[in-house]
C-alpha cells in the first residue's frame, strides 16, 4: 500500500467460488451476478473511526480469477495480484464507475503499482 500513498494499512482477503461471490454483489450492491471482486471499505459510513488502520474487506472469485487467466494469456499470481491492487484503490477511495477521468487515473494507478511489484 505504501506505492498507493499509505504507509500502513490493513485489510481482510477473502478467496470465494462464483456463487459466494454472487451472493455477497446481490446483498451489498443490489446487482444479482457473480463479479471478479468487491471492495468493502471501513472508511466510510457507520465504520468510520471504527479501526483507523483498517481499510476495509477484500472478496475475490478465485474462479473469475482464473477465466481472466486463461482469457488474457496471465498466470493467475499476476491476475491475482492485479484484482488485489484494483480492490485496495477502491478501498483508497478510487472509483472507475464515478467518470471516465476517473477510470483513467485508477488504471494509471494499478499499472504504476503493478509495475513496481513486479520490478
Amino acid at each position: 500500500m505504501i506505492y498507493a500513498g499509505y504507509p500502513t494499512g490493513k485489510l481482510c482477503v477473502l478467496l470465494v467460488n462464483d456463487s459466494r461471490i454472487r451472493e455477497f454483489n446481490k446483498v451489498y450492491r443490489g446487482i444479482d451476478r457473480t463479479t471478479d471482486i468487491l471492495s468493502f471499505s471501513m472508511k466510510e459510513g457507520l465504520s468510520i473511526g471504527v479501526d483507523s488502520a483498517m481499510l476495509g474487506d477484500i472478496v475475490i472469485s478465485l474462479p473469475a480469477a482464473k477465466r481472466q487467466s486463461f482469457k488474457c494469456k496471465k498466470d493467475i499470481y499476476s491476475v491475482l495480484t492485479e484484482l488485489l491492487i484494483h480492490g485496495i484503490l477502491h478501498l483508497l477511495g478510487y472509483d472507475h464507475e464515478a467518470s471516465t477521468y476517473q477510470a483513467k487515473k485508477m488504471k494509471k494507478k494499478e499499472k504504476e503499482i503493478f509495475g513496481r511489484i513486479k520490478d
